[in-house]
């Protein structure tokens, strides 16, 4: 009887240690905790993350210091688990910080055209479930609704209205594409982002390479600097103060990148947090693990 619990603790103990060690070194795993990646995740579902897909970054960064084991780069369209890399974070280890999942759709040293929210424009992260928004007449909202039912868009509701009226809803390409089929030329949908057309290069930060300060981004340099560059930095009006002298640019020490959740509507990404210095990264989405959806099991992220 004792040499028979003595197996199965063995058994168990090793069980425990193999799959911490797998966990650790290998792939991890998230639920997806909010709806801005529909309909490429899903609330709720589980994802298998590839732990070595930008190199394996090594434990307790915050006590050993930031070391990657063959370090890769982010692709754009890469959808990324990474740390919390938010202000109100800070007091927090990194190891410890809530994790986030979005796209990447600017890679260091891009340069994006971002819109007053924020938002990048032009920008195609070669997935056809990311979102956009439009609007349509407020006279052909029956209609709308009508051909939502008819192709299965649900939970879809609006988002806003534009100054001269108009409803605005936010759809994947798939669907934009899927509705104006079947209106047939009926619904006067357009893209938001053509009424909106102004605009700002952001460069996304390379390590080494000066970015210039404009009235535009030095906010969001100065939270940077402030928060991933382990350096006093604050605003003086539009100008910008690193060590108490003003600076015309700076020159950063890591690589960001700039995330993006699917749907506009939703604040989970670089709009919220800014800028993802290459330390936060933890890897990318790999495959679903766990989903209520029919057909998804063990698909491949994309």
């Amino acid at each position: 009887m004792k040499l028979r619990r003595a197996h199965w603790l063995k058994l168990i103990v090793g069980t425990s240690l193999t799959v911490g060690l797998v966990r650790t070194l290998l792939v991890g795993s998230c639920i997806i905790p909010f709806s801005g990646m529909e309909n490429s995740l899903y609330k709720g579902e589980g994802v298998l993350v590839d732990k070595w897909s930008y190199g394996l970054r090594l434990p307790f960064p915050s006590w050993t210091g930031y070391h990657r084991i063959a370090p890769r780069p982010v692709r754009k369209g890469d959808i990324v688990l990474f740390n919390n890399p938010g202000g109100s974070v800070q007091d927090i280890r990194l190891e410890n910080r809530p994790v986030f999942i979005s796209r990447c759709v600017g890679v260091a040293g891009d340069t994006l055209l971002l819109n007053r929210d924020w938002r990048p424009v032009g920008t195609s992260p070669g997935s056809p479930d990311s979102k956009a928004l439009y609007a349509y007449p407020s006279g052909q909202e029956d209609l709308v609704q009508a051909l939502m039912e008819t192709v299965g868009i649900t939970d879809n509701p609006l988002v806003d209205y534009t100054s001269d009226g108009h409803y605005i809803r936010s759809f994947s390409r798939y669907e934009y594409y899927l509705l104006t089929q079947k209106a047939e030329g009926r619904v006067g949908f357009f893209p938001l982002d053509q009424q909106h057309p102004d605009t700002r290069p952001f460069v996304v930060p390379r390590r080494g390479v000066p970015v210039k300060v404009y009235p535009w981004n030095a906010i969001l340099l100065c939270n940077t600097i402030v928060h991933h560059e382990g350096r006093a930095a604050s605003l003086k009006g539009d100008t910008l103060l690193v060590d108490g002298k003003a600076v015309s640019e700076y020159r950063f020490g890591k690589d960001y990148y700039w995330m993006s959740s699917n749907d506009p509507v939703n604040l989970h990404d670089s709009r919220l947090f800014g800028l993802v210095p290459e330390d936060h990264l933890i890897g990318k989405a790999w495959r679903i693990w766990w989903t209520s959806r029919k057909g998804r099991f063990f698909q491949r992220v994309e």
